[in-house]
């Protein structure tokens, strides 16, 4: 009776994880440090291999621990606080390369001197038409908002198991079409990443976004997979509410860069 349990808090075991990743963080940080001068790229994908195992691991661990009821309401209520701050966060990411493309926007430097003179976008660059592959991108990402709602709405308001697994068919089907028209934009521009402010900006915020637009995938292709083994409830949902709140962002995210990036950065 000592040590029985009388509080709704998840002790947690001494656990490996947090040395593993710290470690195999810096050794893809220091191999990409390597990679960068010269010395291949080995050690890099080393650190990137152990990350990606640690995620795996850890994550694995959490989503037991949630299907043998040690997430009670007070944790789920404290696994929602740190993903908000984990959203925070990124919202302060994606602000340093939009205020990066808005100072060079609205004060272009000339090529020769420091002096405000210059013209946006830079002379020799065509940028996309905003009204058309950006802008059905823009819709396909948006019907994939739509179809991640329609799956949570399946399960907290009707536990309607089999519309949550449609709903998240189809939101990932339409993620991977709007990275597939990505790259297929990227590969039809007429400007490259160096050698010019306007590349170097479109392509890190755009860039940066597609990155997270494949992660929200993978996320919501593992609730898909944990769906389909009947994991989540209408009261315990924690992981697919984490990935809806994601592709929410995702989607909001987008909407500034094709209004920023796309129509007002034309100049």
């Amino acid at each position: 009776m000592a040590h029985a349990k009388n509080h709704d808090y998840h002790v947690l075991p001494p656990s490996i994880w947090p040395l593993l990743g710290a470690l195999a963080g810096f050794i893809m940080l220091y191999g990409a440090v390597l990679w960068m001068h010269g010395s291949g790229p080995w050690m890099g994908l080393i650190g990137f291999a152990g990350v990606l195992y640690v995620m795996f691991a850890w994550w694995s661990e959490v989503v037991h621990e949630s299907q043998v009821g040690d997430h009670t309401p007070v944790v789920r209520l404290g696994l929602r606080y740190g993903f908000i701050l984990f959203i925070m966060s990124e919202v302060m990411f994606f602000s340093a390369w939009f205020w990066t493309f808005f100072k060079h926007r609205m004060y272009p430097m000339g090529p020769d001197s420091p002096h405000i003179d210059g013209v946006w976008p830079p002379a020799g660059i065509e940028t996309f038409d905003p009204w058309h592959l950006p802008f059905m991108n823009t819709l396909i990402l948006l019907l994939s908002g739509c179809a991640a709602t329609w799956a949570h709405h399946a399960l907290v308001h009707e536990n309607n198991r089999k519309d949550l697994v449609n709903g998240l068919i189809l939101s990932i089907m339409l993620g991977v079409v709007f990275t597939g028209m990505q790259a297929f934009e990227y590969s039809h521009a007429s400007f490259g990443f160096a050698g010019n402010i306007y590349g170097a900006s479109f392509f890190m915020a755009t860039g940066f976004h597609g990155f997270h637009v494949l992660i929200g995938t993978i996320f919501l292709t593992v609730c898909l997979i944990r769906a389909l083994k009947g994991h989540f409830t209408p009261e315990q949902h924690v992981g697919f509410e984490a990935a809806a709140w994601y592709w929410h962002f995702v989607d909001v995210v987008w909407l500034f860069l094709f209004a920023a990036v796309y129509v007002w950065g034309q100049g």
